[in-house]
């Protein structure tokens, strides 16, 4: 069984929106914000009024009426200008989509940079080995001399 319909309205002071709704969240969704504005007291559930009427006659569309602007003014309409957050949240997206590959991208360049380092610190360990080698060779060769050379004298 479908769930009875309540009212709730909201107002920014300039402007008030009513909706008629199933619960709080449905009218949080209708009103295009995700704060809970039942909790801070800009939105209430109504009992009574014309704009209740009129949101019960169109379930789930808002109903604006003009309280400093176009006073008086009454009308269906969608969720309040500049209360909407999927604009921003769709930009908040993009920009945390577009850090994310760029931090993806940084991580990339840096392991390759990490890797040549890696392979340039190998060749120098290396090139290190063959010279302690061969510095090891020239010094017992030149001992081996030296022990003759004694052995003469």
């Amino acid at each position: 069984m479908a769930r009875a319909l309540k009212t709730f309205c909201y107002s920014d002071g300039f402007h008030a929106w009513t909706v008629a709704a199933s619960s709080r969240a449905k009218a949080l969704a209708a009103f295009g914000v995700k704060r809970d504005l039942f909790k801070d007291g800009s939105a209430k559930e109504v009992d009574s009024g014309p704009d209740r009427e009129a949101a019960l006659k169109a379930p789930g569309d808002l109903i604006e009426r003009g309280m400093s602007v176009d006073v008086g003014k009454m009308a269906k309409t969608s969720a309040p200008k500049g209360r909407t957050r999927s604009a921003s949240n769709a930009r908040a997206k993009a920009r945390v989509e577009a850090l994310e590959a760029e931090l993806q991208a940084l991580d990339e360049a840096q392991a390759d940079e990490t890797s040549a380092l890696d392979a340039k610190r190998a060749e120098l360990e290396a090139e290190a080995d063959a010279l302690e080698e061969r510095q090891a060779k020239a010094r017992d060769a030149l001992k081996a001399k030296l022990k003759a050379a004694r052995a003469k004298v």
